[in-house]
C-alpha cells in the first residue's frame, strides 16, 4: 500500500484531514479537510506557501461552512423547510420509517474494525470521498514523476491542485489564487530545499 510511503509530515496531514472532517461534523473526509490540514502546520513549508498565495485556515472554514455547512445530518434545517414548501414534513416521513422499520434506521451502520496500520487503523474505503482519495492517489503519482521515495505533504497539495475539482480547488480559486502558479511554487520548493 502507498501508506508506507509517507513522510510523518504527509501522515500527518491524512491525521489532520480526519480531525477537520470530525470537527466540522462532516461525514467523510474530502479535499477541503486535506487542504485544512496541509494549512495546519505552522512552520510547515506547505502552510507558507498557501499562506503567501493569502490562503489560511480561517478563510477555508468559513468557505467550506459557507458550501457545505456543519453537522452530519444529511438533511438538515435548510433541507427541511424547502421540503416543507412543497408539502412534505420530513419529521412525519422520519417517524414513517422508523415506526416501519425500528428506531435508528437512518442511522449510519457501525463502522467496521479496521487492521492497526501506519495511519492508525483508519477505514480509507468509507471515510475518505473518491475526490480525497484520488487527490492521495495523485501525490503518489507526483512523487513518482518527481522521481522522489518518499510522499510528503507537498505531493498532497501537488495531487490537490492536479485534481483540480473537489471543493478544495473551488475555495482555492474563489479566493484568487491561480492553482497552476502555486504548482509552479510548490515545483520550486523542491529545488530550493535541494
Amino acid at each position: 500500500m502507498m501508506f508506507e510511503r509517507f513522510t510523518v509530515q504527509a501522515r500527518d496531514v491524512v491525521r489532520g484531514a480526519v480531525a477537520a472532517r470530525e470537527r466540522l461534523g462532516h461525514r467523510n473526509v474530502g479535499t477541503e479537510h486535506l487542504l485544512l490540514a496541509l494549512l495546519n502546520g505552522e512552520k510547515s513549508p506547505v502552510a507558507g506557501l498557501l499562506n503567501q498565495a493569502g490562503v489560511d485556515a480561517a478563510r477555508v472554514t468559513e468557505a467550506i461552512d459557507r458550501k457545505v455547512g456543519r453537522g452530519t445530518e444529511e438533511f438538515g434545517d435548510r433541507d427541511a423547510e424547502a421540503l416543507r414548501s412543497i408539502g412534505i414534513d420530513l419529521s412525519a416521513v422520519r417517524s414513517k420509517l422508523e415506526e416501519s422499520f425500528g428506531e435508528g434506521a437512518l442511522e449510519a451502520p457501525p463502522a467496521r474494525s479496521a487492521r492497526r496500520g501506519l495511519l492508525g487503523g483508519w477505514d480509507f474505503s468509507n471515510r475518505f470521498s473518491a475526490r480525497a482519495k484520488k487527490v492521495l492517489e495523485l501525490a503518489l503519482r507526483e512523487a513518482v514523476q518527481l522521481r522522489h521515495r518518499e510522499i510528503g505533504a507537498e505531493h498532497i497539495l501537488l495531487g490537490l491542485l492536479r485534481e483540480g475539482n473537489g471543493l478544495a480547488a473551488l475555495v482555492l480559486t474563489e479566493a484568487g489564487v491561480d492553482l497552476a502558479e502555486l504548482r509552479r511554487r510548490t515545483l520550486d520548493s523542491f529545488r530550493t530545499a535541494a
